[in-house]
């Protein structure tokens, strides 16, 4: 009786151990697929959200705003998943947000469009941790790609809404 309760354990634990190995190597081959992960444009591409460009008049409009059209530049690069730009020291980053909105041509210069702007500044700065974080996961840097390209396309839908409001402003008629 003694043996057999023995050969019993036995089989227990010699199947038990075989589990705990498939699920050790479903974790690893797990890992070693996040790993293999990484940004690239493709991924970029395939986002879903509203691209907007700048309309003529706001393309004569921030013609002179030199900050914004580096940073259209970047976001070009981004777009190809260069993300050089978006690793650069935090204070770089600061700098370069602060010139982009001292810089803001006065014709655009309202609420809703500085409220664009700290929006893709929060963005911008979350993408930068993001990406120097190296255990945080490529799928949350790919939202937060995602998340500042959105808040640009924002910026600009609002810098196209702005003057064309404005071009198309003709007052009101005087009551009599």
């Amino acid at each position: 009786m003694r043996i057999k309760f023995q050969y019993i354990m036995a089989l227990a634990a010699f199947f038990s151990c075989g589990d705990d190995n498939s699920k050790t190597t479903t974790l690893v081959l797990e890992e070693q697929k996040q790993e293999t992960k990484t940004i690239t444009a493709r991924a970029i591409e395939d986002f879903k959200y509203n691209d907007y460009i700048l309309s003529e008049d706001a393309q004569k409009e921030v013609a002179e705003w030199s900050r914004f059209q580096e940073l259209s530049t970047q976001i070009s690069f981004l777009k190809k998943a260069d993300v050089t730009f978006f690793t650069e020291e935090k204070d770089t980053l600061k700098v370069f947000l602060d010139s982009l909105r001292i810089s803001l041509p006065e014709n655009i210069n309202t609420n809703p469009i500085n409220s664009r702007i700290s929006v893709l500044e929060t963005k911008l700065l979350k993408l930068n941790n993001d990406l120097t974080l190296d255990n945080y996961s490529v799928d949350n840097k790919l939202g937060s790609i995602k998340d500042l390209l959105i808040a640009n396309s924002n910026l600009i839908f609002v810098i196209n809404k702005k003057l064309e409001f404005d071009k198309n402003d003709v007052g009101r008629p005087e009551d009599e």
